[in-house]
């Protein structure tokens, strides 16, 4: 399995090697900027040929000039070579190590306790798109538990759902801070996560075209009621906030309102006037027949 996710990391598509350096922290790229002097373009990779990025060059040659990198029979590899090392120590998954059979295969074992109901919650959300710039598909954001880590971010997608990743960025996002010590909103942590996969989330129900809209909110409603539901809440919610009022009492959702009152006061009356219309048209034919007016 390392060897699977060593050789898918370091074969990077041109489009996942430019959502990496997108997703670069600002922090990062300013440092980057004031030593580079040049910072990429719109739709530009900043790695080398080899595959590694400004961070990783500069310390593959600071331990090349440590001898850290030393060799027994006196060599030092390449930067392919530590570039594969350590995408082998990234793509390691937890619980999980190589060991190699009797036959001199290699294969992966689990060596933890598997847990088949994780009681983590992750939520896909939209990434972060700049105006004008198209979405970028070889990334995607989560929100997770913020006691979840990257490690554990890369075996749950893989275990789960067979996804493959190649880098992970998290931060911690704090509620905001309101006067007496109050807070809004709650803590969570944001991961990005690279894919060797392309992924195109799926588009939002304002962004479609008219059918398929429609075909989309049709479908909403017949398997999950969302206008049903509303309108059950809405009517919770006054029987919450207005049971308690002085010769009070429920009425049906076609009186509930008061637009909705004077639709169906509106209604009455031209039903009253159509039926005083039709007795006076009744009435002014019998007379003009000379029949009895009953």
């Amino acid at each position: 399995m390392q060897a699977t996710f060593r050789r898918l990391y370091a074969t990077l598509p041109d489009a996942a090697a430019v959502a990496r350096t997108t997703s670069t922290p600002r922090a990062v790229r300013l440092r980057r900027l004031q030593k580079q002097k040049e910072a990429p373009g719109t739709g530009e990779s900043d790695a080398t040929p080899e595959g590694l990025t400004p961070s990783e060059y500069a310390r593959y040659h600071r331990q090349l000039a440590k001898a850290e990198l030393l060799r027994p029979d006196g060599t030092n590899p390449t930067e392919a070579e530590w570039l594969e090392k350590l995408n082998e120590r990234r793509s390691r998954i937890r619980g999980v190590k190589k060991i190699v059979t009797p036959d001199g295969q290699t294969e992966a074992q689990v060596v933890a306790q598997k847990i088949f109901l994780p009681n983590i919650l992750f939520r896909l959300v939209r990434n972060h798109t700049p105006p004008g710039q198209p979405y970028n598909p070889y990334e995607a954001t989560f929100r997770i538990p913020q006691s979840v880590t990257k490690t554990d971010i890369r075996s749950y997608l893989s275990a789960v759902y067979g996804v493959k990743t190649t880098y992970i960025r998290t931060d911690n996002y704090l509620p905001a801070s309101l006067l007496g010590g109050r807070v809004k909103g709650r803590a969570y942590k944001r991961a990005v996560v690279g894919l060797v996969d392309p992924f195109y989330y799926p588009l939002a129900v304002e962004d479609m075209e008219t059918k398929e809209r429609e075909a989309r909110e049709q479908w909403l409603e017949e398997n999950f009621q969302i206008e049903e539901s509303t309108q059950k809440r809405k009517e919770i919610l006054l029987r919450m906030t207005r049971k308690g009022s002085k010769d009070w009492r429920w009425r049906t959702g076609a009186t509930a309102q008061r637009g909705n009152i004077l639709k169906r006061i509106a209604e009455q009356r031209t039903a009253r006037e159509t039926i005083i219309a039709e007795t006076k048209a009744r009435l002014l034919e019998a007379r003009s027949k000379g029949e009895a007016v009953v």
